[in-house]
């Protein structure tokens, strides 16, 4: 079930889901905005030859109030807002509809697990043919959230647990690394 700006509301107000900072206006209908913040990866294509999913990948770091993606690039962000989910909710990340119309592809695996603690790192990929400059604090995607059957027997303890500004794939420390040496 697909929860309504009401029970987001109460649930914020009883401190049962936590979304910090929030703004009354990012509260809409049956999701929560959320903004950019000031802090990117890129992938340092300069120091490496290919991505291999068993090794730790080089990034280049910036804090900056705005960015431009180029044409056909791709970077990390993060969203300004630091969010704690309770046992029993999951949230989809959802671009916005705005954002998409010109061309920029939000992602962030598209999944937050019940029990999650932290920022969201969002995947930005400018699919124009033109570059996109995105301000720090504009609203740039929403977190619409689902109520489970009942509590996860297992929430989310994952490597991206607590995770503050923009992190990078560890997808090297998977437990399958190493499996096939």
């Amino acid at each position: 079930m697909i929860l309504s700006d009401g029970t987001l509301e109460t649930m914020i107000a009883n401190k049962e889901l936590v979304v910090e900072p929030l703004q009354k206006e990012s509260i809409q209908p049956a999701s929560i905005d959320c903004h950019l913040g000031n802090n990117f990866l890129i992938v340092e294509d300069r120091k490496m030859n290919t991505i291999e999913l068993d090794q730790e990948i080089i990034y280049r770091e910036i804090e900056a109030d705005e960015i431009v993606i180029p044409a056909q690039s791709f970077l990390l962000a993060t969203t300004q807002e630091y969010i704690e989910l309770p046992d029993n909710l999951t949230s989809f990340v959802e671009g916005r509809s705005s954002i998409g119309r010109i061309g920029l592809f939000i992602q962030n695996a598209g999944w937050v697990d019940p029990g999650f603690k932290g920022q969201i790192t969002l995947e930005l990929y400018n699919a124009n043919s033109l570059p996109i400059r995105l301000k720090a604090g504009r609203r740039i995607c929403q977190l619409v959230f689902c109520k489970m059957d009942e509590k996860a027997k297992k929430p989310y303890a994952g490597k991206y647990q607590g995770q503050r500004n923009t992190t990078g794939s560890r997808v090297f420390n998977d437990s399958e690394v190493g499996l096939n040496k």
